[in-house]
């Protein structure tokens, strides 16, 4: 398995995944990743096997210490000299969960937003993932504003 940038052409294959891992009413569509790759492709990590997209990680940077649901929607919010990278979503194929995909997409993230001067990372997630985050050093912050999909999530924060 290789970690790499993704590309336009892995457009299908992202959509595909996301479709996979999450509710239609929290997975973002064809056309919003495909403005995510436009705007912020520096910050969205792909893990490949045998040609195949079975995970990624995706997000804005901002200076905000929390998301908005406006951020998942609007790619054009992005802020390259933000303090914050954001994490909208990660994502690995059911067949290989537990496998230590996501930690590698997670730390492939993390130390790209401490290359890149970063204040720290920021995301939101269902309560019975806090403990999940909180292994790489993530706070949670309680109870997110984010109505995204119609879920409750809670706010996280890693701060360098």
């Amino acid at each position: 398995m290789i970690i790499r940038q993704a590309q336009i052409e892995d457009l299908d294959s992202i959509t595909g995944l996301e479709a996979v891992c999450f509710p239609p009413l929290e997975a973002a569509g064809r056309e919003s990743f495909k403005s995510r790759l436009e705007a912020f492709r520096e910050s969205f990590l792909l893990a490949v096997e045998d040609g195949e997209v079975i995970g990624f990680v995706n997000g804005g940077v901002t200076d905000n210490k929390v998301i908005y649901d406006e951020m998942y929607a609007d790619a054009a919010l992005h802020n390259p000299e933000g303090a914050y990278q954001a994490i909208f979503g990660l994502d690995v194929h059911p067949d290989y969960r537990r496998q230590g995909i996501a930690a590698r997409l997670m730390e492939g993230l993390i130390e790209l937003a401490r290359e890149r001067g970063k204040k720290g990372l920021i995301l939101t997630c269902k309560e019975h993932m806090i403990h999940y985050y909180e292994k790489f050093g993530y706070v949670s912050m309680g109870l997110s504003e984010s109505k995204h999909g119609g879920a409750v999530w809670y706010d996280m924060i890693l701060e360098f």
